[in-house]
């Protein structure tokens, strides 16, 4: 090594080691303020997450590893950056890698946007029954990705959150009463007033029907071959078909109790004789 002193190799050495040296304990110290502040973040998003009525356990978790991650990849370009590699370049292929897959993804990305809305803004939760995207179900599940709804005959629907947060949402147990409607009919020969009494305490006689709002009977059409009764009955969600199922069976007993003729359609026919 022509030129070169041993005592300039040496300090050389030296020198370059000493750098060396500062910069993998710089990195390593990096790294254990950043995985400390990351995990501190991140329990605290979670935290504060699982405090708000508006977000749940899975958007607390989606934020607060979104908030780690975005962190450690902070922490591992400030290490690579101490280590003399150019960090512009690898950030730049990230950024299109990233818009490479999300043109890949963006149906996935599209359902994962909507299933972040949908747990946010909560138009159902677990256990509801609904209808969305044309199906019908109890809430089994809401996922970042999917709804899934159980049938009333026990069958399993997946809904993606893009067509349940795009499409009309009925939501049949967000209030706690709901309006049970009625049709009976009667025959023109009895007696209406007698039949809307029978059926005011048929109704009434039942504790299930709530008393506010009141119980509207009235008669609202002369159909063909009979008068039709609406009667509108308020009850508790959880009461609507079971009460529904047993006043069909409950007015039909109390008709023929009273003698009302429940009538079914009658035809004329009329003949003429030809001349």
């Amino acid at each position: 090594m022509e030129g070169f002193q041993p005592g300039q190799i040496l300090e050389y050495v030296v020198r370059v080691g000493a750098t060396a040296a500062l910069n993998v304990l710089l990195a390593a110290l990096i790294l254990v303020v950043g995985f400390v502040i990351a995990g501190l973040v991140k329990r605290k998003i979670r935290n504060a997450s699982l405090r708000s009525e508006r977000i749940d356990a899975t958007l607390a978790g989606f934020f607060s590893s979104t908030a780690y991650y975005a962190i450690l990849a902070i922490v591992l370009i400030a290490v690579l950056n101490r280590f003399g590699v150019e960090t512009t370049s690898i950030v730049a292929a990230l950024g299109a890698l990233a818009l490479a897959i999300g043109l890949a993804l963006q149906g996935t990305l599209s359902n994962f946007a909507a299933g972040v809305m949908v747990i946010l803004f909560r138009p159902y939760r677990i256990g509801d029954f609904v209808e969305i995207a044309d199906a019908t179900g109890s809430v089994k599940d809401i996922t970042l990705f999917f709804t899934e709804l159980n049938t009333v005959d026990n069958k399993q629907i997946i809904v993606p959150n893009g067509q349940a947060w795009g499409d009309v949402i009925t939501n049949y147990s967000a209030y706690p009463t709901r309006r049970a409607d009625f049709v009976f009919s009667v025959s023109y020969d009895d007696d209406i007033d007698k039949a809307q009494r029978v059926i005011r305490e048929v109704f009434e006689a039942d504790d299930r029907v709530l008393q506010d709002p009141p119980l509207f009977c009235e008669v609202s059409a002369h159909a063909g071959s009979s008068m039709d009764i609406t009667v509108r009955a308020w009850v508790n969600s959880g009461d609507l078909w079971p009460v529904h199922f047993h006043m069909l069976k409950a007015i039909k007993i109390a008709f023929d109790e009273n003698g009302i003729e429940i009538p079914y359609p009658h035809q004329v026919e009329i003949q003429k004789k030809a001349e």
